[in-house]
């Protein structure tokens, strides 16, 4: 097979029996997982909702369930979807542009490394809005379209092990900070963007083998890696009912 063009969604399901390999291809991709959930507080009940979008395998799944949630993901590629299945999410086949669930179903949305793999981030992010019901917990990451930050996770972190695989990203389309937080203040959310980083002493005992994950740490620069903690406000929120039901079918 030909060397895939970046950005290419078929790259996941090339990869899909790795996505639950704690050093495989996606591997720091558990680290963000578990980086996600200590900014998601316990479910306030047994029928709780947490849309993940663009769950991919469904990293998600042990957090989620930890905290008391009905997990939905939501993703194009049906071979991760399976995977998810397998973990315990309830799978949605649909865009995470037009997401085939009703508005307010959601206690929280996660939007993990998606907004970087999209030409409209905005939408995404107006996406998470609508879903979430008012007083929602939002939480996002992405990659910053900075110079240091296409310099360190193309050119450098393609090459590292734990690093994403080459080709994943388009730098292209690495995430503008400030046109994010115009955004999110527009549509009724309350967003603070955190810069992350993986702690270098577990990273490197974790590539000798003697660690299986590696914890996030917070750090002030949002400059390459970095996470958007946040909730819908309240005001002129609607008051839909937590009910995940797919309303329309997603392209």
């Amino acid at each position: 097979m030909g060397r895939l063009s970046r950005n290419d969604p078929a790259q996941y399901d090339e990869l899909a029996d790795q996505w639950w390999e704690a050093s495989g291809g996606f591997a720091a991709l558990h680290w963000l997982a578990a980086s996600r959930a200590e900014h998601i507080p316990p479910a306030p009940g047994p029928d709780a909702v947490l849309v993940d979008l663009a769950c991919g395998g469904g990293l998600m799944a042990p957090h989620v369930a930890r905290l008391g949630y009905r997990h939905v993901g939501v993703d194009l590629g049906a071979q991760g979807l399976r995977v998810a299945r397998e973990h315990g999410v309830l799978p949605v086949r649909g865009s995470v542009l037009a997401v085939p669930l009703a508005d307010g179903c959601a206690d929280v949305v996660v939007a993990g490394e998606i907004l970087e793999h999209v030409e409209d981030d905005v939408g995404v992010l107006a996406e998470c809005a609508r879903l979430l019901r008012p007083g929602g917990t939002l939480v996002v990451d992405a990659l910053a379209a900075t110079r240091i930050g296409r310099f360190l996770m193309v050119t450098v972190a393609e090459r590292l092990p734990g690093g994403p695989p080459p080709g994943i990203h388009d730098p292209a389309l690495f995430v503008d900070r400030a046109r994010l937080l115009a955004a999110a203040d527009a549509l009724g959310l309350d967003l603070r963007l955190v810069g992350l980083r993986p702690s270098f002493r577990e990273a490197l005992a974790w590539k000798l083998g003697r660690r299986d994950t590696v914890r996030m740490k917070p750090v002030r620069s949002t400059a390459v890696v970095f996470a958007g903690y946040g909730r819908r406000r309240e005001e002129g929120g609607r008051s839909g009912a937590a009910d995940p039901t797919p309303v329309r079918s997603g392209p």
